[in-house]
């Protein structure tokens, strides 16, 4: 016996310093009593303003001791605003561009949706239109080149009805992504400023001669399916093969998400949305993070939205303590 105890005493001392090490690496759970508390500011991507509202409502259901503040402004603003620490998350709507992400932004995908063309619901060649749709090099020369000056000669008629282009005023993510799917920035683009999404689609709504572009959200109303009063969603030519195919129908919000969803619509114009932060997600912002990239998915189909992939959330989940 005398032989065996210091064995047995240096065995355990092994095992047991053993084991401190490796619960030392594991990497610790987070604690599931913290409630979370404070205010959390968000600015930004006029695209994602409707889905962020709709989660911190949601959200502060929930944790009624956390207090969610929304503002839109444009992606500009909500990148600007997050790098400058002036909120907790910015709400982006176009790709993060490498001088951003040198200077410390974070960012992880939270939902996609898409840019849309808009026209006049008058427009005498709306229903036209509907059927063949528009294809790039049409909407290339409709903002870029402005070389088509009549409805007659975006659709191949005989119509002399003036063309006119809106686009935004503001620095945001649906006129960059627009652009981009054009092979441009939106410095380039052409047309009458208008700032917003609601002035986009008021400016068209009110001027049957009008095309512009909006987020899919503000383009139909959620209560119908259909456009919104007043508009219509032209579908785009994707394949230009000169109609619109029944893949690429984009008459209805239903609709239109199938068609992103599918990969009919194209991206761009079709894009994720992202969540930014300057430096690291932390705390109760994070934990807001979190939140939508699990539980607050479950809002994001019914918003009108299109989840992330499932790599994408497990991809972002790494990234948010």
């Amino acid at each position: 016996m005398s032989r065996i105890w210091p064995r047995c005493s240096l065995f355990l001392f092994l095992l047991t310093s053993g084991l401190v090490l490796v619960t030392a690496c594991r990497p610790r759970p987070q604690s599931s009593s913290a409630v979370p508390s404070g205010r959390i500011a968000i600015s930004g991507a006029w695209a994602l303003y409707p889905l962020v509202v709709q989660w911190a409502e949601a959200y502060q259901k929930e944790f009624p001791a956390v207090r969610v503040d929304v503002s839109a402004g444009g992606a500009g603003k909500g990148i600007a605003d997050a790098l400058a620490r002036l909120v907790d998350l910015g709400m982006v709507s176009r790709e993060i561009t490498p001088a951003e992400t040198n200077n410390g932004c974070v960012f992880v995908p939270v939902a996609k949706d898409a840019v849309v063309c808009i026209i006049n619901a008058a427009n005498p060649l709306a229903r036209h239109l509907l059927a063949t749709g528009l294809s790039r090099p049409v909407l290339t020369s409709i903002w870029l080149a402005t070389s088509l000056a009549t409805w007659g000669a975006v659709a191949q008629t005989n119509s002399t009805a003036p063309l006119h282009v809106y686009t935004r005023s503001d620095a945001a993510g649906a006129p960059e992504t627009w652009a981009a799917y054009l092979g441009a920035r939106q410095e380039n683009l052409k047309g009458d400023g208008v700032y917003g999404d609601p002035g986009v689609v008021q400016a068209v709504r009110t001027d049957i001669n009008g095309i512009g572009y909006c987020n899919l959200n503000f383009g139909f109303d959620p209560a119908t399916d259909a456009a919104v009063a007043g508009i219509v969603v032209v579908p785009l030519d994707a394949n230009a093969n000169g109609r619109a195919d029944a893949s690429e129908a984009v008459a209805t919000r239903t609709a239109a998400m199938q068609a992103i969803r599918t990969g009919h619509y194209p991206s761009p114009p079709a894009r994720d949305l992202y969540l930014v932060t300057k430096d690291s997600f932390q705390g109760t912002a994070a934990h807001f993070v979190r939140w939508a990239l699990t539980v607050g998915q479950r809002h994001v189909d019914r918003s009108g939205y299109i989840c992330v992939s499932s790599n994408q959330i497990a991809r972002a989940l790494q990234m948010v303590p």
